[in-house]
């Protein structure tokens, strides 16, 4: 192991894959290790579903009536990717999609007052849609058509919205929508977290509705695709991108040292060899002491022998609980998926609920998101700090990915990629004016 390279990446998640990947088309000569003996790390998929008995402590294995333990692959991390988001256009740019097959999510779906909702994302939709009443259903059309047609660089289209002066809050206020309609708008179509958005420019959350739409109009059902076999199949598409490219791999590798030299990286020590190299890319998990605390995340894994209610008996789905709905200041979420993606025996799902803790209970924080799936076969329940990175990595050239967050959707770990990136490479990776290679459904291949 005696050896240089131009950047070692350690850990084996999806954000270190895909940037091990793009490196290596780049020209770069990478080393890839991970102390785990398979690929994902912490947003890995576990198989046979024995596995994720043992991970989680349970004394008794799964019961007869799970089927057969092999029939299974559990995310752990649980994320669906937009139909027309960074993610597809990264897969496109890299040609990654020929190592996997997709499917298309069958519903988006979001919570009001202990009910369940199909999200409106179209004007035809809007105007059928049980969330709102006959004239809140106009003005919301017409909030969408305003949205639809919004183009910044054109000021007929703009209706005397500044896009960087005029915050989104009164945007919402020139179509007189309610606070129902707000919430499911920046929380199921724009996709945020929090509602911190309000009061900034409303560009970004016009973008996000029109990413969503467009997401949306390109299969059909829902703006969300996932792979089968789940998640666990990302992080390797891009591994086997990477060796392709002369990209050198090394699983249950353990890393004993960072070494350094005035303050900057020079190699990483392990089993008393040293591979040297000119910059590290890793997870908070390899730089303890550079990385701080930003919260904490809670999740639970459902097995289920049930569709979930009010979802038209979707074999998969996300839900978006909206935080005011509860009282909160963030989201909880809902991932289904099922034996349609190949992750799950026939006749059984997978719901996975999600959102920040907040409160010293975060089991009793996630309990409406639990009751929506009830009766719930068995239940798996982790708690997990976040981490960020102290510094942007300039001096040191040790570059540390931030942790996955408790959305359901591959947007928030994209921006993380792409900062991560512009850091190593001192320049932005523009996805897109990059060509279009192949559609992730199949399709014809695009110019």
């Amino acid at each position: 192991m005696d050896e240089a390279y131009d950047v070692i990446v350690l850990g084996t998640g999806l954000t270190e894959c895909i940037l091990s990947g793009i490196m290596s088309v780049s020209g770069k000569k990478v080393l890839h290790m991970d102390r785990n003996p398979c690929y994902g790390g912490e947003s890995s998929s576990v198989t046979p579903l024995e596995e994720l008995y043992k991970r989680f402590g349970l004394p008794t294995g799964p019961p007869e009536s799970m089927g057969r333990g092999r029939d299974w692959n559990v995310d752990l991390i649980p994320k669906f990717l937009m139909a027309n988001g960074q993610l597809v256009k990264m897969l496109l740019y890299t040609e990654v999609t020929r190592y996997l097959d997709f499917k298309v999510v069958e519903g988006s779906f979001v919570y009001k007052g202990g009910q369940i909702y199909k999200v409106p994302s179209t004007e035809t939709e809007a105007l059928a849609s049980n969330l709102m009443g006959m004239f809140e259903k106009r003005r919301f059309r017409k909030f969408l058509v305003f949205v639809a047609n919004f183009d910044e660089n054109d000021p007929q289209t703009l209706e005397g919205v500044d896009p960087h002066g005029t915050p989104m809050r009164e945007v919402y206020e020139r179509f007189d929508l309610g606070q129902d309609v707000i919430d499911f708008t920046g929380h199921a179509l724009a996709l945020y977290r929090t509602d911190d958005y309000l009061d900034q420019p409303c560009l970004e959350t016009i973008n996000r509705i029109k990413l969503y739409s467009e997401s949306l109009a390109r299969y059909g059902k829902s703006p969300y695709l996932y792979p089968l076999y789940g998640l666990g199949e990302l992080p390797q598409g891009f591994a086997r991108l990477s060796a392709i490219y002369g990209g050198t791999y090394m699983l249950n590798k353990p890393v004993d040292e960072i070494v350094m030299e005035n303050g900057r990286v020079v190699g990483v020590r392990s089993e008393g060899e040293v591979a040297r190299c000119e910059q590290l890319i890793c997870d908070p998990s390899y730089v303890p002491e550079r990385v701080r605390q930003a919260g904490r995340v809670i999740r639970v894994i459902c097995i289920l022998s049930h569709p979930v209610r009010s979802t038209s008996d979707a074999s998969s789905c996300q839900i978006i609980i909206p935080q005011k709905q509860l009282g909160r200041k963030s989201d909880i979420y809902v991932c289904v998926v099922s034996w349609a993606h190949n992750v799950a025996p026939p006749g059984k799902f997978i719901a996975i609920a999600s959102t920040t803790v907040e409160t010293a209970e975060p089991e009793q924080e996630v309990e409406p998101a639990l009751e929506l799936l009830e009766p719930i076969d068995q239940k798996f329940v982790a708690i997990s700090d976040l981490y960020e990175p102290l510094d942007d990595g300039s001096e040191s050239q040790i570059f540390c990915s931030r942790s996955y967050d408790a959305s359901t959707h591959f947007e928030t770990s994209c921006a993380d990629i792409k900062d991560l990136y512009r850091r190593v490479a001192g320049a932005a990776f523009d996805f897109q004016s990059m060509k279009r290679r192949r559609d992730p459904l199949g399709g014809e291949e695009e110019p």
